[in-house]
């Protein structure tokens, strides 16, 4: 999400960046946390004795759950400290779209990865077992696919914090319930051949924790950049062209902004077919004046939705 202070400017507020970074370290380290802490605890319902199984859709939707709850949380939490990124790639589509300098990024990809290597460390020292967390490349997906999954769900986590988070609006308080469900979409796609990771500290806490057991850990650092590449791209595009003019009115709470009363609609076609049948010139011009009345009602609301379309043109979000 949008980082709420500014640091276009490199160097311009590096004290602020700092100690936003500190914060999103600890942000990011409740975030994984509560993951790992629920996803461990799948391992210790193996352990008692449990039928849970890694792959089975009970098993995923709690997984999937798990994350999308957890950044939910988190992200509300620290929404309004540091924008709650708790994500290098998410980092890296706002450098892209300018919405962070490069100190802050830098700073924050450093906390994001400590995060990550904290919140598994405690989950491994506070639970039994191995970890239960590691991202692995399910049997039949090879590194390539693997890179593609992860590209194209972090792709949509990352649009999802722009147009939610970054973009100011209406609902923009809400954004932490709308990039949580993104989070658990997206998980329920891929998590059973990939782990889900959409976040490279995601992955990277858990690898360093247990000593790197998969040589294919680069694929969550490849494919979830690629995704901030593609997901910054596609936010770029929408900007460009003006998406609130393609449909205007969206984000208002100004009832002109409406569609016309369709019961009106109904009147007046009746009005015009029964003058049509009686072929008096009275109920002609009832027809006709209420047509008059519904034009204007509908020139009334274009004219209130050209208005704000100028304005957002003139004051882009």
């Amino acid at each position: 999400m949008m980082s709420t202070f500014q640091s276009n400017v490199l160097f311009a507020n590096i004290v602020e960046d700092f100690w936003a970074a500190v914060l999103e370290y600890v942000g990011t380290t409740v975030f994984l946390l509560l993951g790992f802490g629920g996803l461990q605890a799948t391992q210790g319902e193996v352990q008692s004795g449990g039928n849970d199984s890694p792959t089975g859709v009970e098993s995923i939707m709690y997984k999937s759950l798990t994350m999308g709850c957890s950044l939910l949380i988190s992200a509300w939490l620290f929404f309004r400290v540091t924008g709650a990124l708790f994500n290098p790639n998410i980092s890296l589509a706002l450098l892209l779209t300018g919405v962070i300098g490069p100190v802050r990024f830098v700073f924050f990809c450093i906390a994001q990865l400590l995060g990550g290597i904290t919140a598994a460390a405690l989950v491994l020292a506070l639970t039994p077992g191995p970890l239960a967390f590691n991202v692995v490349l399910a049997p039949g997906i090879n590194a390539a696919q693997g890179v593609f999954i992860e590209m194209l769900t972090t792709a949509i986590l990352v649009l999802a914090v722009l147009m939610l988070a970054a973009e100011k609006h209406f609902t923009t308080p809400f954004a932490p319930v709308g990039i949580g469900l993104t989070l658990f979409a997206c998980s329920l796609f891929a998590l059973y051949y990939t782990g889900a990771a959409l976040n490279t500290a995601r992955a990277f806490g858990p690898a360093v924790v247990s000593g790197f057991p998969h040589s294919t850990h680069w694929v969550w650092w490849v494919g979830p950049c690629l995704g901030s590449f593609l997901g910054a791209s596609l936010y770029t595009t929408l900007k460009h062209y003006r998406y609130w003019r393609l449909s205007p009115g969206q984000d208002t709470i100004d009832y002109r902004a409406s569609p016309p009363d369709p019961v009106d609609n109904v009147k007046s076609v009746v009005v015009r077919t029964g003058s049509r049948a009686s072929g008096g010139s009275g109920r002609q011009k009832m027809g006709m004046a209420a047509d008059v009345r519904i034009q204007s009602a509908r020139t009334n609301d274009s004219a209130g939705a050209e208005k704000m379309a100028k304005e957002s043109d003139a004051n882009p979000v």
